[in-house]
């Protein structure tokens, strides 16, 4: 079977001018962000071609360039409820590079005429301000590092020309990410003395997005693979697989959106001046009903998301959280509201996507803090009464943290017959394995006054302490599924 690259796929691969770098070769940028460049291309007339930039020393390039950087996204999933399959190859990737083994092609990059935007997910840690980084350093250690110096370049290059300056469209997922990378960046210009007209360049030629995005990608389908070759009648190293669903909000201070106008090819962009009422509508409904399900699914027996969908008495649950306890607290058009939490559903119950519960349970006491506490904490001050479903989720965390031997790093506990590992923080696992033998009206109160895991004595909230004590003793006496029932 021939390689992407010299067979027929149905495409051409065209010659477009290098309008955007990109600090990241990984599988999110190439299903997600590249995805939506080839499609933009296709529809409309930006042209806009990608060279790709591997940040760090280590792996290869080897792949993308025995395939000519062509490679397929395969999209599998539920749409309003249908199985929905969408394959695309890529041709809008001209070419890669390697930032340090490649430096001098990396560095003419600046000095294009027709460059215009800057792509990167170098991971959390990679917005990062080193200040052990050096102008005169071929490249600098740090993403933030690297990128002062080419813009620099292109600064001197084009004698501080305002028209030759750049968007940045960082996806890294921490906040306010193109804020902080351009404090990053303002920083080391400062620390090199670069100069105040460099600066003032930042500041009025160049624009440091704030970014949301949102799409599973699971990646090479190492176990599929041989069977999706057949499938697509060529082998491509490089496919890339992940859900249809997307999202991109691009938070910026001045309007970029004519320069990338997905809204005429139908994607799923966003721009505004606030991305925050988007992204609490996705920890608190996306993430906030993972959080809140995961843990009583798995000591109810289930081990995935998608096995859990299917158990009657999860599913409502999970509805009922979201719907009734949830999107009520939230800002955006409620309309808005539903149609994002049902395609969230479907998410859910995608077939093709294994997601272990084990897996998402990593570091709970932390993301119910962030996910589900503030719907609780709202629906508290907006009804005055307890929901029901969120404290069952804070009580079935309790059970599931209840452990006293910790080993190899993780708290033990038992599902039945069978052990589970609990892996957070030393802190809280310490914490768990101290507390665990306590009776249940014990247990809770220490769980809830424990103000470095919520920030606040939560048995100051009126009610709260009582309701959750009793859900946790009737899941101890009762089980966790007779438990949860009572809460549906």
């Amino acid at each position: 079977m021939e390689q992407i690259n010299i067979i027929d796929t149905g495409t051409v691969k065209p010659k477009r001018p290098i309008k955007a770098i990109q600090f990241g070769e990984g599988n999110f940028l190439r299903a997600f962000v590249d995805y939506m460049i080839d499609i933009l291309n296709e529809y409309t007339d930006t042209d806009i071609g990608i060279t790709i930039l591997k940040p760090i020393p280590y792996g290869t390039l080897d792949r993308f360039r025995a395939q000519d950087s062509i490679y397929t996204v395969y999209l599998r999933g539920l749409c309003d409820g249908k199985e929905t399959k969408i394959r695309r190859v890529i041709t809008s990737v001209d070419n890669v590079f390697g930032c340090t083994e490649d430096y001098e092609q990396y560095a003419a990059l600046a000095k294009l005429d027709d460059l215009r935007f800057v792509i990167s997910n170098t991971t959390e840690a990679g917005i990062v301000l080193d200040e052990n980084d050096r102008l005169d350093m071929c490249p600098p250690q740090s993403f933030p590092g690297k990128l002062t110096k080419f813009l620099f370049e292109r600064y001197q290059h084009f004698h501080g020309d305002t028209s030759k300056g750049l968007v940045m469209l960082p996806v890294e997922l921490i906040d306010n990410n193109g804020k902080e990378l351009k404090r990053c960046v303002h920083a080391l210009a400062d620390l090199w003395q670069l100069g105040d007209e460099f600066s003032k360049w930042l500041d009025t030629a160049c624009v440091f997005t704030s970014t949301l995005v949102d799409r599973i990608v699971t990646g090479f389908p190492r176990d599929e693979a041989e069977s999706i070759y057949e499938e697509l009648g060529y082998r491509d190293e490089l496919l890339v697989t992940g859900e249809p669903f997307a999202l991109w909000v691009i938070e910026s201070d001045k309007d970029i959106s004519g320069e990338l106008p997905f809204h005429k090819a139908d994607l799923p962009v966003i721009f505004t001046d606030d991305h925050r009422p988007y992204k609490q509508r996705k920890v608190r409904i996306l993430n906030g009903a993972h959080t809140s399900f995961v843990l009583a699914s798995f000591l109810a027996g289930n081990d995935y998301v998608g096995q859990s969908m299917e158990d009657e008495d999860i599913f409502s649950f999970m509805h009922k959280t979201i719907f009734d306890e949830v999107i009520p607290g939230l800002d955006l058009p409620k309309s808005d509201l539903i149609s994002f939490a049902e395609s969230v559903i479907d998410r859910f119950k995608n077939p093709f996507i294994k997601h272990a519960l084990l897996s998402i349970s990593l570091n709970s006491v932390s993301k119910w803090r962030a996910r589900c506490m503030p719907s609780l904490i709202k629906y508290i001050e907006v009804t005055h009464r307890i929901p029901n479903c969120l404290a069952f989720s804070l009580a079935a965390l309790i059970a599931f943290y209840s452990g006293s031997e910790i080993r190899d790093g993780a708290l033990i506990g038992h599902r039945g017959d069978e052990e589970y590992q609990i892996r957070d923080d030393k802190a809280v696992l310490e914490f768990f394995s101290q507390n665990s033998s306590l009776d249940a009206d014990a247990l809770t109160h220490a769980v809830l006054s424990e103000k470095s895991f919520w920030g606040e004595d939560l048995t100051d909230r009126p009610g709260l302490e009582a309701v959750i004590a009793m859900m946790l003793e009737d899941i101890r006496t009762e089980g966790i599924r007779a438990a949860l029932k009572k809460t549906i």
